[in-house]
């Protein structure tokens, strides 16, 4: 019997969808479930809680125009600033459109070995890699899509090299799905100018010959992300991140909103927490990022470590959490101003005091590579982090996060609204020592923290230099002296003991 593309993912994940009834698991292995009940038992792993700091490689063909996020869909709406960058530099999109950008993404100076060691060293202890954005590029040896990775742009497996180069150096790895809300997203690409010399042409996307790209039965302008996708699409969103989890088996899988599509969803996350299961000897150790959000999606508290997107937290959460965000746009973007190293710095001690993680993106420019803005970020991040890690990984929030500012309430895209001072402090404890981070070094020479007013503090050194610092406890707080210049640059750390 001859079937087409589209009967045989149908088939294939129908067949899949079944396997999980009763997966095949070690006798008294736990099990979860494709149910909100059992997927909520879900616990955080411990190499997740010490990790504390990942960085993410946001690359693919929308690096190509070196215009930021968004433009396989924004260079099919007419007036936006990507549609008349396109149209200058390529043409218009009923003949030049983005299926015509993605040879164009070539990698051809991609070094994951080099840019690893970079990553390692600026103190990532998780690496992420985008496996496709909406644009719907998967950037591996796909089985179930013909528009990936192999076989056209750069004709490398990323994912794989990726996986390979970040378990060499000791990194655990990661990978983010963006591809639940691509149907809707590129409806877009099947419209046509509403005025001026091309009106009524259809783009690109309309030609049936591009369904593979852009799909089919979605031309519309609005991107309501999950909601009214057919079901069709909902099966192939789960055979290709299924693919994605049993070929790369990744230790941290990230969807780009709440978890995707009902029990396609729940029969995923059960999949990838069950093999995670299976392969670590029945020790859990997979982390699922999604977001509360009104997205049409279904999120529960427990069932993963929710993801804030370019947002903070005002105080700790008792359960884990994570803050993504970039340096500058999510792909790359020429001319662009990025977060200053002293900025990356001081979110990832408010995070991090905060029961929190943060994963950092760097984009890579079209040819694989970062620019010299970016590798000075880094090299400033490495240089801080040898100095003060010891306060970073491995450690727990305190009784309170600290003092001064809290930062604006727990949610996404909310990042940057506070201008720290030597007045914000903030804390983190591992072992016998409590760790006391300034945002800025007081003009006085003096730091007071007023929560230490109580307690029998013993020692207090400031981790750059090790300097054994003179102090004086009262009922106003600790006031400590400092040496006469600031050492270092961003934030300073007092290794405190007495007091935990």
């Amino acid at each position: 019997m001859k079937v087409t593309r589209r009967e045989f993912v149908a088939l294939a994940g129908a067949a899949s969808v079944a396997a999980f009834a009763k997966p095949e698991v070690r006798q008294n292995s736990p099990l979860f479930t494709p149910d909100m009940e059992s997927l909520t038992k879900y616990r955080a792993p411990d190499w997740f809680r010490d990790a504390k700091l990942g960085m993410w490689a946001c690359w693919g063909p929308e690096a190509v125009p070196e215009m930021g996020d968004w433009y396989a869909r924004n260079m099919y709406i007419q007036g936006h600033v990507q549609y008349e960058d396109h149209l200058r530099r390529y043409g218009h999109p009923s003949k030049m459109g983005y299926k015509d950008l993605v040879p164009l993404w070539k990698g051809e100076n991609w070094d994951p070995e080099r840019l690893m060691k970079l990553y390692k060293r600026a103190g990532a202890k998780y690496f992420c890699a985008i496996a496709q954005h909406h644009d719907n590029i998967d950037c591996w040896n796909s089985r179930f899509h013909e528009w990936n990775s192999v076989k056209m742009g750069p004709r490398k497996d990323i994912i794989g090299t990726w996986r390979d180069t970040a378990r060499k150096h000791g990194l655990r790895f990661g990978v983010t799905e963006h591809l639940g809300a691509s149907w809707n997203w590129f409806g877009v690409s099947k419209l046509a100018d509403a005025t001026g010399p091309m009106a009524g042409v259809p783009y690109d996307g309309a030609n049936p010959a591009y369904d593979g790209l852009y799909h089919t039965g979605n031309a519309h302008l609005d991107c309501p992300w999950y909601r009214n996708t057919p079901e069709s699409y909902q099966l192939e969103w789960f055979n290709r991140i299924k693919d994605l989890v049993d070929s790369y088996d990744p230790d941290l899988l990230y969807s780009d909103g709440s978890l995707p599509f009902g029990k396609y969803g729940r029969d995923l996350l059960a999949h990838f927490y069950n093999s995670n299961l299976q392969r670590r000897g029945g020790n859990l150790e997979a982390v699922y990022n999604c977001k509360k959000s009104d997205d049409g999606g279904q999120f529960a508290d427990g069932m993963c470590v929710r993801d804030y997107e370019r947002g903070v937290e005002d105080e700790i959460r008792k359960e884990p959490w994570q803050t993504d965000t970039c340096v500058g746009d999510w792909y790359y973007k020429r001319d662009i101003t990025y977060k200053s190293p002293t900025t990356v710095i001081q979110m990832l001690i408010d995070i991090v005091s905060k029961n929190g993680n943060l994963l950092l993106n760097f984009p890579l420019r079209a040819d694989g590579t970062l620019d010299a803005e970016e590798e000075r970020i880094l090299g400033s991040l490495a240089d801080w982090i040898s100095v003060n890690g010891e306060a970073i990984y491995g450690t727990r929030p305190w009784k309170i996060y600290g003092e001064g500012q809290r930062g604006p309430g727990g949610g996404m895209f909310n990042e940057g609204k506070l201008a720290y001072t030597s007045e914000d402090i903030r804390f983190t404890v591992k072992g016998g020592s409590l760790y006391a981070f300034a945002l800025a070094w007081p003009a006085s020479g003096q730091l007071v923290i007023h929560s230490l007013a109580a307690g029998s503090v013993q020692s207090i050194n400031l981790l750059h230099g090790g300097d054994a610092l003179t102090f004086k406890q009262d009922a106003n707080g600790l006031a400590v002296r400092l040496p006469a210049e600031p050492r270092g640059d961003h934030a300073f750390v007092l290794r405190i003991r007495g007091i935990v």
